[in-house]
């Protein structure tokens, strides 16, 4: 199973949550004799010997995953490439920033004469089940390896009255009814507050409150809140079924303080 970078995880939480992410045309396999660390610090591609990154492609995102869709072939080598152990995606040829790395079912020493392969399947990028829903992952996945267009969304906080799903829709999710309740628009980062904060370590967070309307009749007992992208119906795109459990009665106002909406693609 592949592991998405640091680079990629911090453009693809902005491309939700602050500017668009512009995805590359066109993927590249790259290999390594190490394990390369989520920043790419620990990266050892093989130097010379006609050693080349080539491209590679995936089919539609399914099962919250993008699979290898052929197989790809390496340059015949004309001298030592080391012991093959790890691959990487990169959005360049050459360079370029690595969006995802993971290792090789079995390691290979390529020597001079051998023509390296990796067979259709073997790369797969997922992303866990669990607060990201099942539709942003896929179009998350798209996006990145694939090339498929994903508009960046708005993004609006809500609270539900029953627990989500990766399936939840911004249709099906039992919210509150009535008493003024209604979803918190959540601004890009240098818009009209609250915003988000620029998505670093993997993470965003909210840099000021966000403040429902105060309830003019009860709401019922919260709890689980959530991130939908329209004001009603919509997508949910990540979910929190931790929130304490809080009845909400007339006059009563929610808040989540700066920094308690905390999202991270780990």
């Amino acid at each position: 199973m592949g592991k998405i970078s640091t680079f990629l995880a911090n453009e693809l939480l902005d491309h939700v949550f602050n500017a668009a992410y512009t995805q590359a045309t066109t993927v590249y396999l790259g290999l390594s004799t190490a394990n390369p660390t989520d920043d790419g610090s620990g990266l050892a591609e093989p130097v010379g010997n006609a050693y080349a990154r080539q491209a590679i492609t995936f089919g539609a995102a399914a099962s919250r995953r993008v699979t290898q869709s052929g197989t790809v072939t390496f340059p015949q080598a004309t001298g030592a490439w080391g012991t093959i152990t790890h691959w990487a995606i990169f959005d360049a040829a050459s360079a370029g920033n690595m969006l995802a790395h993971g290792a090789l079912a079995a390691s290979k020493s390529v020597v001079t004469g051998n023509t390296p392969s990796v067979a259709s399947g073997e790369v797969w990028v997922e992303v866990t089940a669990g607060e990201m829903s099942t539709t942003l992952a896929h179009n998350l996945l798209n996006l990145a390896f694939r090339n498929v267009a994903y508009s960046k969304p708005a993004t609006y906080v809500g609270v539900a009255t029953a627990t989500l799903s990766d399936t939840t829709t911004g249709s099906t999710v039992t919210e509150p009814s009535g008493g003024a309740y209604a979803r918190r628009q959540v601004n890009i980062n240098g818009g009209s507050s609250p915003t988000w904060s620029v998505a670093a370590s993997r993470a965003v967070t909210n840099g000021a409150a966000v403040t429902l309307p105060a309830a003019t009749a009860a709401w019922g007992t919260v709890v689980a809140s959530f991130i939908a992208s329209a004001v009603s119906g919509g997508d949910i795109l990540f979910y929190d079924n931790d929130t304490v459990d809080q009845a909400v009665g007339s006059g009563d106002t929610v808040q989540f303080a700066s920094g308690d909406i905390d999202v991270s693609i780990n």
